[in-house]
């Protein structure tokens, strides 16, 4: 298979569908996003590779970098025929989202104050995929708003997985020791 085709020298791109668009459709921004975050959260993981954490947790990342290729397929136009419910997130998918910062928030001190992004290399790129994630979310949401079809667990699914981003971010810093920073206000008196 040949990396380059110089199909997409012209602006232009297929999506999963066969459908030839513009490079700067909306469907490409998602599943480019997609991809962002795909690579955010193996900027994290690459991380990790010398610090001694929970592999629970890091097995729980590999397989959401695992799903989110597959999300990023149904974004770019492809409908899993397997699927009943014509995407491949399953209510399953966010209940484990749900129930893993559950378990990973009970180790974790209550938050009590704002916190900044930071810590570890592998807490700082975790609220990076965080941030995307996000963003993702709320391109997908203009997305659907400007008449596009997007099934609503894949919408769900992406809001629990930035909340899960959040969690995972302080657990590895917490797991290794690294205190967060909590927000100053500059006009509040401390």
């Amino acid at each position: 298979m040949k990396i380059y085709t110089k199909f997409g020298d012209g602006g232009q791109t297929y999506l999963a569908s066969g459908i030839k668009v513009s490079k700067t459709d909306r469907r490409v921004d998602l599943y480019g996003s997609c991809d962002e975050l795909n690579s955010t959260i193996g900027l994290a993981l690459s991380f990790a590779k010398d610090l001694k954490l929970e592999p629970t947790f890091l097995n729980y990342l590999k397989g959401i970098q695992s799903f989110l290729f597959e999300i990023g397929s149904e974004l770019a136009g492809y409908v899993p025929k397997e699927s009943k419910e014509g995407t491949v997130v399953l209510r399953s998918d966010v209940e484990s989202l749900e129930k893993e910062i559950d378990r990973l928030m009970e180790v974790l001190p209550e938050i009590k104050f704002f916190i900044l992004p930071g810590g570890s290399s592998l807490a700082s790129s975790l609220h990076i995929a965080r941030t995307i994630c996000r963003r993702l979310e709320r391109d997908l949401l203009v997305y659907i708003e400007s008449g596009g079809e997007i099934h609503t667990d894949l919408r769900i699914y992406l809001n629990r997985l930035s909340d899960y981003l959040f969690v995972a971010a302080r657990f590895a810093n917490f797991s290794t020791g690294n205190e967060e920073t909590i927000w100053k206000s500059r006009t509040k008196s401390t």
